[in-house]
């Protein structure tokens, strides 16, 4: 049975930090790609993070620089440390895995790319 559980999003005011995780149970995280996605009210999901089996990441531009995914392999968990938050950057944040051939060693911020999804956590920022 696989999973994957978010946790860390919460109310930030704008220039704050917050650090999201992700446990994945049932998975290998080191034959597997991963990324953080996100959904605003109203608007489509879009690709923040991804990071893939040897460490690779590829983020969206409008985070660039101020987030960063990473992952612990020995304790199943996916990170993303968010700093110098802004309002925009409101959104519902979704943790996704996937393992598909074509994009073990290419890190996407496409959501077709994944097929494991978690509950969401959400982010707020005034």
């Amino acid at each position: 049975h696989v999973q994957l559980v978010e946790s860390g999003g919460g109310s930030v005011q704008a220039g704050g930090s917050l650090r999201l995780s992700c446990e994945a149970s049932g998975y290998t995280l080191d034959r597997i790609y991963m990324g953080w996605l996100r959904q605003a009210p109203g608007k489509q999901r879009e690709g923040v993070a991804s990071i893939v089996s040897d460490g690779r990441t590829k983020y969206a531009e409008s985070v660039e620089g101020r987030f960063t995914i990473s992952k612990d392999n020995a304790k199943n968990t996916l990170y993303l440390q968010m700093n110098s938050l802004k309002p925009d950057d409101t959104a519902m944040y979704f943790c996704a895995a996937g393992s598909t051939g074509y994009f073990l060693g290419r890190p996407t911020l496409n959501s077709g790319a994944y097929s494991g999804w978690g509950q969401g956590t959400q982010v707020t920022v005034s």
